[in-house]
């Protein structure tokens, strides 16, 4: 089997990396088209609110789509054309030019554009936008022959919110890079510190703001020290509310390269998840979760559905009621003061993510949808 990867789809993104290499796991040849389209989280906000009126950006895509047709011109034959994430706008084209080779589209949606325009108030600020991200979104998603999804609760919410047909819905687990992401011996400190550790992008569905209150809380306990690693759209908001509580058990460190921070969280005691209670919080089980389990650490999550259907609660992962500073401060005492708790989760929260996350399991579980592709099935209707 041959496919393109095809599209503007962000190249450095994880989930993009994770797809293309479960797919070589499987011996598949794998090309990839790609032309870029974004510049960053800021560059695509903009656009989704009023930047997709000027010309500029009109131009911006019209280079990107002909550079990425003259790439797609060399790829050779291929039996599949994939879409990467995000693709909204490379669905029509693609859908096009696998139905002039009469060749099956695979459209890796993976999450909402829409329900992020939501999230970041775009609806309150630029109705018409938002109008026209949910219609584009409703048209890409009737084109491909197969959609592929990483929870069955973000399946559902696709299923509710446009009708999809669920016999084109496939799952696959978001992961994490385990050639990177793997457990390493805790090197030894020379305080006795128990360090909380946050890494991400600091965007609203995190609830990095409860980290803030939690450690608040705790800051009476000079034990427990949090560090909070990364940038994005809410670390200043973050960073200033810190400032306010004069809270001298908290630490922002810059954004980490992924090897670093591999080596980095070899140190730490606990890894603190997501608190938030936005939608795209409680449909998905982000990167980091999946990568605290792959390096063997114990995790603290905000209580979801998405969670529950998947780990257990004080076996794989430890949930606590999400944006309620008190319920997080409590779970980090807890897994303080019970080491033997905090090795137990740790221990069969790594062997759950062997068993059913890894790489080699969802590459697997990737080639078998694919498989089903192998006769090509009819164009459907739009």
């Amino acid at each position: 089997m041959r496919v393109c990867y095809f599209g503007t789809y962000r190249a450095e993104y994880a989930r993009n990396r994770l797809m293309i290499e479960r797919l070589r796991r499987q011996e598949i040849d794998v090309v990839e088209c790609h032309a870029s389209l974004w510049r960053g989280m800021e560059d695509r906000e903009q656009v989704a609110g009023a930047g997709w009126r000027r010309p500029a950006f009109w131009w911006r895509v019209f280079c990107a789509y002909a550079s990425l047709l003259w790439r797609y011109w060399h790829v050779g034959k291929y039996d599949v054309l994939m879409a990467g994430y995000p693709g909204q706008l490379d669905v029509p084209v693609g859908r096009i030019l696998s139905w002039l080779r009469r060749k099956p589209l695979v459209w890796d949606v993976m999450m909402s554009i829409y329900l992020i325009a939501l999230e970041r108030g775009i609806d309150q600020k630029h109705p018409t936008s938002a109008r026209l991200l949910k219609s584009l979104e409703q048209f890409s998603l009737r084109l491909p022959d197969m959609l592929i999804m990483d929870t069955q609760e973000y399946a559902d919410w696709f299923q509710e919110t446009y009708s999809v047909p669920k016999e084109r819905i496939r799952l696959i687990p978001l992961g994490a890079d385990d050639r990177l992401f793997t457990p390493l011996e805790m090197p030894s400190r020379d305080d006795d510190r128990f360090l909380c550790v946050y890494y991400g992008t600091f965007i609203r569905n995190h609830g990095v703001p409860t980290i803030i209150e939690a450690a608040r809380l705790l800051v009476e306990d000079v034990s427990i020290h949090f560090e909070l690693i990364g940038r994005g759209p809410e670390r200043e908001r973050v960073f200033s509310l810190a400032q306010s509580y004069h809270l001298d058990n908290v630490t922002f460190i810059d954004w980490m390269e992924e090897t670093e921070l591999v080596q980095h969280l070899a140190s730490t005691d606990v890894c603190l998840g997501t608190f938030g209670i936005t939608p795209q919080s409680m449909l998905t089980m982000q990167h980091k979760i999946h990568e605290g389990l792959a390096t063997a650490k114990p995790i603290i999550n905000g209580d979801s559905l998405v969670m529950r259907s998947t780990l257990k609660h004080g076996e794989h992962i430890y949930l606590c009621e999400r944006e309620n500073p008190q319920a997080l401060a409590e779970a980090i005492r807890t897994l303080r003061e019970n080491s033997e708790l905090r090795q137990r989760i740790a221990r069969q929260g790594y062997q759950y993510y062997r068993d059913n996350l890894s790489l080699d399991v969802t590459a697997n579980q990737l080639k078998k949808h694919l498989s089903l592709l192998e006769k090509r099935r009819a164009p459907p209707e739009v």
